[in-house]
């Protein structure tokens, strides 16, 4: 039997929705604050996925200055209707008085619109349903109509839409409010439609340890719905805080062209305890219909690290190499940037084969856009590498390779000045709080840093160049508090690299340190889970 290995897409990749084109697949994500906003991927097995890039991708789409960490881009749903492909979403914390909208086009791979916001649209986790007569319907979550009668509960709505004004008309229509009584949360609503029965399937109890899918169904889109009394379909919440795959909820059901069904949806993997430094990621398992009703995982009700695999011609994409050299003209899709990148700060042409960075004002202390640009830590263990040329000209400027989860929690190892004298050091950063792990004297201008990750350890190394041994700065760091679990919100770690300097650094005089710069030759990411 072919199996595969869950998660089919690993690291920070929450909230998938996933849609079928012929024999093609194409799924989305959440990307909250980093842009650009919602990575897009393409499928022919819905095993193996290629990045084709990022459905927001210019700043006239995503204006993420000033977001708070997990906020911004939230749970995604991409859709596909006579040549159009659809993505909607929510804006969360944006400035404008609408928070959903969505955007369109005919090439995934291309270029997607600018948004079209959607006004009386209230709650989060839009969806779109294109049902045979034609009508279009929108679905989320909002505040029950009544009044909430216990913390965070929801009320699952749908309106019909009008895609060609871009707005909603008719009746909003409540249409469930979970599969129990207490369920909080109530959000992350996809209608499908099957055998004549419309089915509603949502995301309950919070995306933390008691996340959970459950399901309805009618036969009229408005309802009544029925729920399965087997709900939830798919949890993990009674398999204990060790079962090494946690907090399993917000799910997409999809059917091949080959007639299966598969069910995509996030889930954590735990290290050193209930710890998730690698944050929500994208799992697959199979689904059998039994009396109308699905059934996630037949025989086994669970995720599982190693599983059958799709009835599909298996189609693998070239893996990406673990060096990028930065040969391109473009960064590969797999890099981000920290909100809207502001100001012409990075370049692969100022200098070509190299990441060139401008060292900004803007910290990784701040909730601003610093200079810096980074990719999802993948794998529990892992090892990451740099090649850095930069010198510090004067205090509180800084540049190297960092550990992040967000402004308040994150490793930094990063040449500097101190006392006039050039040193490179390791600083953890807990609760707003920066702790210097260690230090020690360098004055070359070239240095290669690294850092080796074995589930909550992470050690750090350096060196002047390949023909050198690594020399060990800081060993087993306690990487826990990357985790969400002390760290707060709903991201991943991300593997950086940066450039700062503080305001009082600049000489407005001598012009000194207006242009200081970093480079990176090149950059390593190898998971060896």
């Amino acid at each position: 039997m072919k199996t595969f290995r869950n998660p089919v897409l690993p690291g920070f990749h929450p909230d998938p929705s996933a849609i079928r084109v012929g024999e093609d697949y194409y799924l989305v994500t959440s990307s909250f604050e980093y842009f650009p906003g919602v990575p897009l991927f393409h499928s022919k097995d819905l095993v193996h996925w290629q990045q084709l890039g990022h459905v927001l991708d210019r700043a006239s789409q995503l204006n993420l200055d000033g977001i708070m960490p997990s906020r911004g881009i939230w749970a995604p749903t991409i859709r596909y209707h006579n040549g159009t492909f659809y993505m909607i979403t929510t804006f969360v914390d944006n400035k404008k008085k609408e928070h959903n909208f969505y955007v369109t086009t005919t090439d995934p791979s291309g270029d997607w619109s600018d948004p079209i916001w959607l006004e009386h649209a209230p709650g989060i986790d839009p969806s779109l349903f294109f049902d045979e007569d034609g009508r279009v319907y929108y679905t989320g979550n909002r505040i029950p109509p009544e009044g909430q009668e216990y913390p965070k509960h929801m009320d699952i709505w749908l309106q019909e839409m009008d895609l060609e004004q871009g707005r909603l008309i008719g009746e909003k229509v409540s249409i469930w409010q979970g599969a129990l009584k207490v369920a909080h949360a109530q959000e992350g609503p996809h209608i499908y439609k099957r055998d004549g029965w419309y089915y509603l399937l949502i995301a309950e109890g919070g995306t933390g340890h008691t996340h959970a899918v459950t399901i309805a169904r009618s036969r009229n889109i408005t309802g009544p719905y029925e729920g399965h009394r087997s709900n939830p379909i798919l949890t993990h919440r009674h398999l204990g805080r060790e079962y090494p795959i946690v907090n399993v909820g917000h799910a997409e059901l999809i059917e091949t062209h080959q007639g299966e069904w598969w069910l995509l949806c996030l889930a954590s993997r735990i290290a050193g305890g209930y710890y998730r430094n690698l944050g929500r990621e994208t799992f697959m398992a199979p689904v059998q219909w039994e009396q109308e009703w699905p059934v996630v995982s037949p025989g086994v009700g669970r995720l599982e690290l190693e599983t059958r695999s799709p009835d599909l011609p298996e189609v693998r994409w070239q893996i990406p190499p673990i060096r990028d050299d930065f040969e391109g003209k473009s960064l590969s899709p797999t890099w981000n940037f920290l909100r809207t990148p502001r100001g012409e700060f990075w370049s692969l042409t100022e200098r070509p084969g190299y990441l060139r960075l401008r060292l900004k004002e803007e910290q990784l202390t701040e909730q601003g856009n610093p200079a810096f640009v980074g990719r999802r830590q993948q794998h529990l263990m892992f090892s990451a590498s740099t090649h850095m040329e930069f010198k510090p000209q004067i205090e509180d400027e800084t540049a190297g390779l960092t550990l992040f989860h967000n402004q308040n929690y994150h490793f930094r190892m990063e040449l500097a000045l101190e006392q006039g004298k050039p040193i490179i050091r390791v600083v953890e950063r807990e609760a707003g709080e920066d702790k210097l792990l260690n230090s020690h004297p360098w004055s070359n201008r070239h240095i290669q840093l690294k850092v080796i990750g074995h589930e909550q350890e992470y050690s750090f190394y350096y060196r002047a160049n390949e023909s050198d041994s690594w020399e060990m700065l800081v060993e087993k760091a306690d990487g826990r508090l990357l985790s969400t679990d002390r760290a707060g919100g709903f991201t991943g770690t991300y593997i950086g690299l940066y450039g700062c300097m503080q305001s009082k650094s600049l000489n407005k005089e001598s012009n000194l340190n207006i242009h200081s710069l970093v480079d990176f030759d090149w950059f390593d990411y190898e998971g060896v889970d």
